[in-house]
């Protein structure tokens, strides 16, 4: 049992914001199945049923106006058109259902932006308050447990499929599956089709052996490799011989080398290693100049523009203080001349005092007006910039001119070790022992170049003729095999047969079940219990033939196009009865094509029964003021909602109540 209890829309198709519509079908402490919620055409009901289909099936779901969109471009176009930067467009779909005899609350949550990447939404499954990695890793295998996609077509359905099912003779292909699904058909179809498979494996294989060599033919080849590994042999044993001699030749050439010249040799590399420890200083010397100069050192080619930056400064940093210290001053001549007026001190010397007080004020203003503070600096920098120009430019001059000395010499010394180098010259009978030294060199390179190459080709012939002794060894058994497989290519017509004999027969034994569940549900929507006495459904096409009392068939083009549509409905109704799962149902303007009465068989008969749960989306003209006030006058909608949508900002908003 299963029973859908809220759905969270958030920035969905034309669903801005965060809606929440509870489902839960309750009212007080009844039990009453239907939540209605009615919009006008185009106001986000077939976008509501998408966005379930959307939450328990994701990349897999089956939406109306998916077509032929990618998962990627699909998620896109659902994202509402008038989100800010950085909002998700989101799903939580909320239900209950029973394992193991417990009830388990789970909370599917989708969530997606329009920059979505490699197809993909963010899927999080909740199980009661935490988080269920392992259902969240393992949805899709999950779901097919008590909602399988293939069946969830009989119980999430609109009046477009009900209508499509109404005018065809045959059953859609959906519906198909769905049949197949529940008759336990796709399991002789699926064992069908692996039959298929292995046939083609077995046909392979034997294609493969036949197209083989035959047994002569491998012995042939088995002869031939033996006469190249005895050439080989015969020939590496040479070989090795003449390395011998060579590595001889090659070790007295090395000592004569050595004997004659090792003094010439010794001074040789006495002088390279000096050369080379006279480059290694240079350049620590190149790296530390680098450094220096990638420090304050660059500055010193502007010492005069930084001395006049420095005197800028302090003439700012005086500008500063008495502009800040103007007020205090003012102060002070205030309080000191309303000190001296206290003292009643002689009225003359008192205006010389104020008089001298307001000229220096003057001064001190003019000062500040006649200089115009440019680099505003704070407290730090001129310290910074004096210790710069009187410490450390100073310093870094010093040790550059000490490093520039160094580099001098040691450039010198290193000019003067490369020409001693030049200079010592290799004598003749040097050249000439140094000459037959590396002519051995190549001579035994040359030829354990070639042993090497011998012992890599018998090795390659020798594991080709284990692999040949081995293929004749097994010839035999592999003759056995193929006889088998031979065996098995043979009989699988036979098999195939008695699948489709087994398949036969289980579709009639579970068609019985369905037929009598189609019957008894359209009989009991038509109001007519004379008209139909059995609706017989082919087991191949699965098409609907309707019977009278006297076993005559009734032709469909008598039925009405309302009564059309109560068989569709009857035949959806019956495969979700026969299915056995108790799960919600969820119709999407059912009611479009019916006159009055048969709306009513629906609303009366169907709508109440057809589910302890059943979902309703419908507009005002389907479900109209007299029929909700039926229902409700019956009890049993649980909660009526109302899909708002603003034709001007094409945005819908989910509020209680219904349109009447």
């Amino acid at each position: 049992m299963m029973i859908f209890k809220e759905l969270v829309l958030e920035n969905f198709g034309p669903y801005r914001g965060k809606n929440i519509i509870n489902l839960i079908p309750e009212k007080g402490l009844d039990n009453t199945p239907i939540i209605l919620l009615g919009g006008m055409n185009g106001g986000g009901k077939t976008t509501l049923m998408d966005s379930i289909r959307l939450a328990l099936y994701g990349r897999r779901s089956q939406c109306s106006n998916r077509e032929n969109l990618s998962y990627n471009d699909y998620l896109i176009q659902c994202v509402n058109n008038q989100i800010s930067l950085g909002e998700k467009t989101r799903i939580e779909l909320t239900f209950e259902h029973i394992i193991n005899e417990q009830w388990i609350e789970l909370k599917i949550v989708r969530y997606w932006d329009k920059n979505t990447k490699d197809g993909k939404d963010n899927l999080g499954v909740i199980e009661g308050e935490f988080p269920e990695l392992n259902l969240t890793e393992n949805w899709d295998e999950y779901v097919e447990n008590f909602l399988p996609l293939g069946i969830s077509n009989l119980f999430l359905f609109d009046g477009e499929q009900v209508k499509e099912l109404a005018e065809q003779d045959l059953p859609t292909n959906a519906v198909k599956e769905a049949m197949k699904s529940l008759l336990g058909l796709e399991l002789a179809d699926k064992l069908v089709s692996d039959l298929d498979v292995l046939i083609n494996r077995k046909d392979k294989i034997l294609d493969q052996e036949i197209a083989g060599q035959k047994f002569s033919d491998v012995e042939q080849e088995l002869l031939i490799l033996e006469e190249q590994k005895k050439d080989l042999l015969e020939e590496l044993n040479f070989e090795e011989k003449q390395l011998k001699i060579v590595n001889q030749k090659y070790r007295h050439a090395s000592d004569n080398l050595k004997d004659e010249g090792g003094k010439i040799a010794v001074q040789k590399h006495q002088l390279r290693d000096r050369q080379k420890s006279l480059e290694n200083q240079i350049e620590i010397i190149y790296s530390e100049l680098i450094y220096i100069a990638s420090q304050n050192f660059p500055l010193i080619l502007i010492t005069d523009l930084l001395n006049n930056l420095k005197i800028k400064l302090e003439e700012e940093s005086m500008l500063l203080k008495i502009k800040n210290s103007q007020d205090l001053w003012k102060e002070k001549d205030y309080k000191l001349l309303s000190f001296l007026d206290n003292l009643d001190i002689d009225p003359n010397k008192y205006s010389k005092i104020q008089d001298f007080l307001q000229s220096e004020n003057l001064l001190l203003e003019q000062q500040l007006n006649s200089h115009q503070i440019y680099l505003e600096a704070d407290d730090i920098t001129l310290p910074k910039l004096d210790n710069i120009l009187r410490n450390l430019l100073p310093n870094q001059q010093n040790q550059v001119q000490e490093k520039l000395i160094k580099l001098t010499q040691l450039q010198k010394e290193l000019i003067g070790v490369e020409e001693t180098i030049l200079r010592v010259d290799s004598p003749q009978a040097y050249q000439k022992l140094e000459e037959e030294y590396k002519n051995q060199e190549k001579a035994l390179i040359k030829i354990k170049t070639k042993c090497e190459t011998i012992k890599q080709t018998l090795n390659a012939i020798e594991k080709k003729i284990i692999e040949i002794t081995k293929k004749l060894s097994h010839y035999g058994n592999n003759n056995l095999q193929n006889l088998q497989v031979q065996h098995i290519i043979e009989m699988m017509p036979k098999v195939k047969h008695t699948l489709s004999l087994f398949k036969q027969k289980l579709t009639l034994r579970k068609l019985n079940k369905l037929e009598l569940e189609v019957t008894n549900c359209f009989r009991y929507l038509l109001h007519k219990s004379n008209f139909v006495a059995k609706v017989v459904i082919d087991a191949d096409t699965f098409a609907l033939n309707l019977y009278d009392y006297h076993s005559l068939v009734i032709p469909k083009n008598r039925l009405s196009a309302g009564e059309k549509q109560l068989l569709a409905i009857a035949l959806l109704w019956g495969l979700a009865r026969v299915s056995g799962r108790n799960l919600p149902i969820a119709i999407d303007t059912p009611l479009g094509r019916l006159d009055s009465s048969h709306r009513y068989n629906l609303i009366e008969r169907y709508f109440p029964t057809a589910s302890h749960q059943v979902i309703l989306l419908s507009t005002d003209t389907e479900i109209a003021e007299s029929e909700v006030n039926f229902l409700r006058e019956k009890q049993v909608i649980a909660r009526e909602y109302l899909l708002d949508y603003d034709s001007k900002t094409n945005q819908t908003t989910v509020k209680s109540g219904y349109f009447f």
